[in-house]
Parts: structure tokens; C-alpha cells; sequence
């Protein structure tokens, strides 16, 4: 057995008294935390890896709960345009040209992204190749819940999309039976929901029988705009959530994403139920969706957690900034500086995060027995100096660059901010490559800003 000492640091171990060990430890043997806090030495092996974390702070891998990863190669292809624009005429032109390669190099960006910044869970929102999504998670060492993106009517799908929902659910059913516990168990296949515009009411009640009898996950974007709410009204009589109630649908296996538009009565719904939330400043603000009501969900006890979104929506895969934006764009709506606080933030990335990936019994906080998924920070960078209160330095003042090392099921995936499993120079290489391969293949021409004159 291998063991890893990580001594010195400042533990921030988010169990359930929310204990913080100053000059603490945490031990690592194989995959899983032996010990967190004071480690007697009797404990340690002779042989084992000795990290000082003297001035460091040592958190739960961030679990960032909404992510495309076959959307990365799209960074930049619909910024700034409305959202039937993002949506017709630049994502799914961009998404519907791929192939498993392109796949494979985006999922593996998007992977090496998510490491940079903190992450060592994470909930895949859908795509079409989730075998290529599988290959890159297990190369990369990340753990995550990995569903297909399914829709079975709609206006506008592209051609490649058009599946009945009898197709989508055995597709899903077989992905599960080859992927699911893969990779040492860090793989878990989930079944998706695209949205209730590309979902039939028997692909929803389909996917939910199917996800209760394989013990899993669903994932569905839910009330993203507003015009879902007029959509839904007017194609099955009554709210979104209210309908997939009638359904059936709603459970504590359920993921809803985004979340901008519920009601009232759907909020108790959720708390009802214990459907979980993945909520998506970063996107909402940019894609100009809305305010989700989060401070009142997190009163009521429903399970909020953190997602970045997909690249052509966020722009960027960072945990650490969205985390910086859920606290100050709900203080500014509420004009209240209690509300979603730094450690209601910090909840939200870690332990409510584990909540909504249905593992809080093996990760989202540092104690005996879990898996050993951590992140070391280093605060010593001059924008995140002095460090006064570090729970709130962490969340208001610190960035991804302050992400030193990232350990999933105990094993360093990124040590001193080098990348462990592949040449980072070469990938870089590989994603602008594909980039113009896949623009080319869909069409996609993004008119410049300004003038543009090349030198010759």
C-alpha cells in the first residue's frame, strides 16, 4: 500500500462540525483518507510521499456540477449574440460537425482545464460521443458522472440528432452497462435530459424508470429562459417542474441545471422532493439569463451546488471565479452582504457539490474513510495577500492561479501546477489544430470586431 503525508497545512476539512485544522495534516493510503488533522506518527509508512503544505491551504476537490466538455473546442464561437443565435446558428452547427476525435481532444482540454482550476468531480451535461468523454476522464484521473445529450423532438436539431425516444433510452442503457464503475470506479454514467424543448413526456418518464433501476443520476437543463416557461404552458398545461411532477419525474436523482425561472411552487416542489440544483452564475450572466433564486432555495434547504457551464457560454472552466460570482451577484439583487455567504460558496463547490453528484458519503469533505480527492492552494500571490479570514479569502480574493496541486482518488493529477499525465505544450497545440478543423467542418464564420489588416 502507498501512503501520502500532506503535513503543515491549513486544513479546511468541511466535515460535518465544518473543522479547520491550523498546522494540520491529512493522510493518504491508496485511494482513500486515513487520517485528517493531528497523524501520529505510527501511522506513517517509512516509505511514504511527504508533501509540506507550510503555509497552504488544503481543501476538497472543488465538484463543479455543470460542465460540456465536447463544447471546449467552441470557446469564443458564440459570444456576445442573442440566444436563439447561440443556440441555432453556432452551437449546434459546432456540436452536430463532431467526430470522436474531436471528442476526445475536447473532453481532454476541458479535463486539464477543470484540473488547473480545482476540480476533481464533475457532472457532464451531455454530449454525443461519451465514449470518447470516458477515455478522456480516464487518462486524466478525474472522477465523473458522464450522461449523453438526449433529445428525441424539437425545433431545429440537426439531422444527426433526430432519434425517437426509444432509441435514446437504449443507447443510454448501453453506455451504462460499458461505462458505469469504470476507471477505478471514478466513472459513473448518469442519464441525460436535454431540455423539456427536445424531450417528449415518454423520453422523461422513460429516462426516470431507467435511472431508479441502475441506481444513478439524471442530468436536465430546467427553466434556463424564460420563454421555457411560456413553452411549457403552452405545450403541456401547466410549469416545467409542476409537469415532470405530474410525471413522476422529479427525485432526489435528479440534477436540474441553471434553474433561472422557477416559481415558487416549484421551488417547494424540489425541497419536496429533494431535487438538486446546479446553479450557473458565470453562464447566466453572459448568456443573459436571468437571476436563479438561490439565497430563498438555500433557505429552504435544497441542495444548491456550482457549475461553470460549457465554453461558448462561460467562457471559462473556473470554478474559483464562479464560486466569486454566486456570492456577489446574489448580494447585489438581495442588496444584502449576509446573503450567500463564504461559507454557504464553499459549501456549495464541495460538500453540496458531492450531495448532487449522489456521493456525499465518498467525497466533499476531508475525512477518514473517503476518497482521498483533494486540492492544495498556495495564497501567496499579491491578489490574494494577506490572508486575514481564508474561508472568505478563498472565496472573494483567491483565482484558479492559486491552485498549487490537485490529488483525485489519491493519486496527483497536478503537483507544483505542472500537469502529471500528459505534455500540456502538445495538447495546446492539438486544440488549436482541431479548433479550425471543426469551424471549417460546420461552417461557422465569427465576423471580426474591428478592422482587421494582415501584414505582410
Amino acid at each position: 500500500m502507498s501512503q501520502i503525508l500532506i503535513k503543515n497545512g491549513y486544513v479546511i476539512s468541511m466535515n460535518k462540525n465544518r473543522e479547520i485544522f491550523k498546522n494540520g495534516s491529512v493522510l493518504i493510503e491508496d485511494d482513500k483518507i486515513k487520517a485528517v488533522g493531528k497523524v501520529e506518527h505510527s501511522l506513517v509508512n517509512a516509505d511514504a510521499e511527504i508533501y509540506d503544505a507550510q503555509g497552504k491551504i488544503i481543501l476538497p476537490g472543488l465538484v463543479n456540477t455543470h460542465v460540456h466538455l465536447s463544447q471546449q473546442l467552441g470557446r469564443g464561437v458564440a459570444d456576445d449574440v442573442v440566444l436563439l443565435t447561440w443556440l441555432r446558428e453556432r452551437v449546434w452547427p459546432y456540436e452536430s460537425s463532431f467526430n470522436y476525435e474531436d471528442s476526445l481532444i475536447s473532453s481532454t482540454a476541458c479535463c486539464v482545464e477543470l484540473i488547473k482550476t480545482g476540480v476533481t468531480t464533475f457532472l457532464e451535461a451531455g454530449g454525443q460521443y461519451v465514449d470518447a468523454m470516458a477515455e478522456a476522464v480516464e487518462k486524466c484521473g478525474l472522477r465523473a458522472c458522464l450522461s449523453k445529450s438526449t433529445m428525441d423532438e424539437g425545433e431545429g436539431l440537426p439531422k444527426a440528432w433526430q432519434k425517437t425516444a426509444q432509441e435514446e433510452l437504449d443507447f443510454q442503457e448501453e453506455l451504462f452497462k460499458k461505462y458505469n464503475d469504470t476507471a477505478d470506479g471514478r466513472i459513473k454514467i448518469w442519464f441525460g435530459l436535454r431540455t423539456i424543448f427536445n424531450n417528449s413526456d415518454e423520453l422523461i418518464k422513460g429516462t426516470k424508470t431507467l435511472a431508479d433501476k441502475y441506481n444513478t443520476g439524471i442530468h436536465m437543463h430546467v427553466l434556463e429562459v424564460k420563454e421555457e416557461m411560456d413553452y411549457t404552458r403552452a405545450t403541456r398545461g401547466e410549469t416545467t417542474v409542476e409537469h415532470m411532477n405530474r410525471l413522476g419525474a422529479l427525485g432526489p436523482n435528479l440534477v436540474a441545471a441553471h434553474t433561472v425561472w422557477l416559481t415558487e411552487r416549484e421551488i417547494d416542489l424540489f425541497r419536496l422532493y429533494d431535487v438538486k440544483v446546479s446553479h450557473n452564475p458565470g453562464a447566466a450572466m453572459k448568456v443573459v439569463l436571468g437571476f436563479a433564486k438561490i439565497p430563498e432555495m438555500l433557505e429552504k434547504g435544497i441542495a444548491v451546488s456550482i457549475g461553470t457551464d460549457g465554453a461558448p457560454s462561460n467562457n471559462r472552466m473556473d470554478m474559483m471565479r464562479d464560486m466569486y460570482l454566486t456570492s456577489l451577484i446574489h448580494k447585489g439583487r438581495t442588496l444584502n452582504p449576509k446573503t450567500v455567504s463564504a461559507e454557504q460558496v464553499l459549501e456549495m463547490a464541495t460538500i453540496n457539490g458531492a450531495r448532487c453528484a449522489l456521493m456525499e458519503k465518498e467525497i466533499g469533505s476531508l475525512e477518514v474513510g473517503k476518497k482521498a480527492d483533494l486540492i492544495i492552494l498556495n495564497p501567496d500571490t499579491i491578489h490574494s495577500l494577506p490572508v486575514i479570514d481564508p474561508v472568505a479569502n478563498i472565496v472573494y480574493a483567491m483565482s484558479s492561479e492559486n491552485v498549487e496541486s490537485n490529488m483525485c482518488n489519491g493519486k496527483w493529477l497536478m503537483k507544483n501546477r505542472e500537469i502529471l499525465f500528459l505534455d500540456e505544450k502538445d495538447l495546446l497545440e492539438k486544440v488549436k489544430i482541431q479548433n479550425k478543423k471543426v469551424m471549417d467542418k460546420a461552417g461557422i464564420v465569427i465576423p471580426d470586431r474591428f478592422p482587421v489588416i494582415e501584414i505582410k
